[in-house]
This record gives C-alpha cells, structure tokens and sequence, in this order.
C-alpha cells in the first residue's frame, strides 16, 4: 500500500529528471540559435554552453537552495549579457533574443514556494528578472519575455502555496470538527449517564426511606423480639443501601426531559404515602392542574418528591402541609412543616447526598423558574418553587 503519489514520495528523482531535462531543452534551442549562440561558435561559445548545462543542473537542488538555483542561473545569464555588450566578446546570431536559458522560469518558482522568508524571495526575484528583462537595452520584445519569464513562476507558486494552504486549513477544521463532535458526544453520553443516575437516586432513596421509616414503627410496636430484631435489621441494611447509594452516585447534574417521571396527577400519590408511614400530610390544590404543562408538573413532582424525603429523614413528628396554586402565567408549589417532636436518626438522616436542594434549584432554574427554602418562624422548614405555567418542549401532539 503507498503513502501517496509517486512524484511526492521521491521528490529528488522529480527534481533531477526536470533538470536533465531542461539540460536537454537549453542546449537544443542554444544550438538552434533561439538564444545567445553565435553563428561562427568559438573555444568561448562551447564553453558556455558546458556552463550553461551546469547551470541548468542545479535545477536539481530547487526543493532544497531555491535561492541558489536563481542565483547560479541570474549569474550564467548576467556573465552571458556582460560578454555580449559592453565586453564584446560574444555575438550573438539574433540579437533580439532573450539571453536567459528556459530553466529560469522554473528556477523562478522556487523562492516563492519553497522559501519561508518572502522579503528575501521577493527581493531577490526582482534582481533577477532586472537581470533576465535587460532594461537599458530598451528592447519590448526582449523586456515583455523577460517579465513573461519570471512571472510565471511566481504567481503559479503564490496560487500553489494559497492553495495548499487553503487544503490544510479545510482539513483542520474538518479534523477539529470531528473531535469536537467526538467530545460532544461523549458529553451527552456523560450528562444522560448522570441525569439517570440522579433519577435512580431520587427515586430509591423516596423509596427506601420510606422501608426505613415501616421498618422503625415496626420495631417499636412489634410484642415479640424475633420481630423486633427482624425490623431492625431491615431498618439498619436500608439505611445502608441509601448510605451506598449516596456514595455511588455522588454530584449529579439533572435536566427536565420527560422520562416516565409523573407530574401533577402523582402529587396525591405522594401526599398517601407519607400520610402511610406516620408523617401527616395535607394536599391543597387550587386551580386547574390541567394548566401546568407536562415539563412543569414533572419539575414540581420532583420538588415534592424531595421535600416529603427530607421532612421524613429530618424532622420526626411534624405535621406537613401542601399547597399548590395553578395559575394561567404560573404554579407554586408550597411544602411546609411544622417543628419535629422528636430527635432524627442519625443513620437515615446522614444518608442523603446534601444536594438535594441544590439540584432541584438547578432543574428549576431550567425552566426559568425560582426556588425558595429555609427555615420558619416555628422552628419548622418551607420549599416554595415558583414556575411558569408553560415550558415550550419537543413532544409530539397526541
């Protein structure tokens, strides 16, 4: 399997086969008298035509000393002018002939291309097209070859070099783009991993508090002792499980996609079973609850979910009310309890994240709403969420 095009994987064999050639080419059209060759050729003549042979060889070196190649060839061609006028010692066949070898348009692409300083390469084309372009013989024809010449060279190089850039950049940015939507999708891999592990936290921790609270009440009241030391130890690995569970799943980041999690019809739900477990709580609802969009009564389930979580692991033997208020622009939900009567267990209150409240206020926030909690005047504890009525989603109308 190759690496790439053969003129790109042996540069040097290139660049000698376009310098034999254009050895080749030169002496032909010196001979053919289209250059500087005289009709009654001499010792001087021949030797050059051996020169120029040279010159043109160090095509070879035009990857490697760009600005040698211009200076060997502008020197050959310099000497060859000087010889002619003002030395004399060379005359030409046709005197309207540019004296440069073809080699020089070549040689003239070099700099631009393949030397990093432009100044340097700029300065040193203009002397050599002075040098190719002899502009005190005040010759047009000889002046518009000579530009023609170096030209070239230097604005195909110049597109070349745009081009290859261009090429590169295109295929960064292609690359770029491709690890950032690598790194986008593992982020959304990372934040679905964390939104339904913090689902699973919410949900068995609503749920194994409330094993842990049957299982106390049962050890209380049990007649028997085998009973009561089954309660307990269901109560003691509960608690475990939510200690284990807290250290699993660690800071989550949550967001309000509709995932099975019920909304406003799940609140009475909630409110049972509380009430079940020896925590008295009152519902009250007014309004239209049909007027809280699906996103919002998901949102305020949560927020209910958590706050009847905390009163049970906080505060034993207060009284819970619950209010919401559906309104057109916007739903509060109010959970308040009075003063606890009794010392929480340390066991089920230490099993808890602590950032309970801090994700929910992040959840709420998504949807522009507000999250209020803290402590009473009577010694009890209140989380009011303030959400608007409707949140804008992509779920299809059924």
């Amino acid at each position: 399997m190759t690496d790439g095009p053969w003129h790109r994987r042996h540069p040097v064999a290139v660049d000698v086969t376009i310098a034999l050639a254009f050895v080749v080419i030169d002496t032909a059209a010196t001979l053919l008298r289209a250059s500087w060759w005289p009709a009654d050729p001499g010792a001087l003549a021949w030797a050059l035509l051996g020169v120029q042979a040279l010159a043109c060889a160090s095509l070879a070196l035009r990857r490697t000393a760009p600005l040698t190649v211009v200076a060997v060839l502008g020197a050959f061609t310099l000497a060859v002018t000087l010889l002619i006028s003002p030395l004399h010692a060379l005359t030409p066949a046709d005197g309207g002939n540019v004296w440069a070898p073809a080699a020089t348009m070549v040689a003239a692409y070099g700099p631009l291309f393949h030397q990093c300083d432009r100044r340097t390469a700029f300065l040193s084309l203009a002397a050599f097209t002075l040098i190719i372009m002899r502009p005190w013989e005040a010759s047009l024809t000889v002046m518009t070859l000579g530009l023609l010449r170096t030209a070239v060279g230097p604005l195909l190089a110049l597109y070349v070099d745009a081009r290859r850039r261009l090429v590169r950049a295109l295929v960064e940015r292609a690359e770029r783009a491709e690890r950032e939507r690598h790194l986008l999708a593992e982020r959304a891999r990372a934040e679905e991993r964390a939104r339904l592990a913090g689902e699973m936290h919410d949900v068995v921790t609503h749920r194994v508090s409330l094993m842990v609270l049957q299982a106390g009440a049962l050890r209380v009241t049990a007649s028997d002792a085998p009973t009561r030391k089954a309660a307990e130890e269901l109560r003691a690995a509960g608690c475990q499980a939510l200690e284990e569970l807290r250290d699993l799943v660690g800071i989550l980041r949550t967001a309000p996609e509709d995932d099975g999690t019920p909304s406003v019809a799940g609140f009475a739900g909630l409110v049972a079973e509380s009430a079940a477990v020896g925590v008295p709580t009152e519902l009250v609802e007014e309004g239209d609850p049909a007027l809280a969009s699906p996103v919002v009564g998901r949102t305020a389930y949560r927020v209910l979910r958590e706050a009847l979580t905390n009163v049970r692991k906080h505060a034993p033997g207060a009284r819970v009310t619950v209010r919401v208020e559906y309104g057109e622009a916007r739903v509060r939900l109010t959970v308040r309890n009075t003063a606890p009567t009794g010392r929480p267990s340390s066991a089920l209150a230490g099993t808890g994240s602590g950032l309970g409240i801090d994700r929910l206020r992040r959840r709420i926030e998504l949807v522009h709403g507000t999250l209020r909690a803290g402590p009473g005047p009577d010694g009890g504890f209140s989380v009011e969420a303030t959400l608007p009525s409707y949140v804008p989603t992509a779920e299809p109308v059924v």
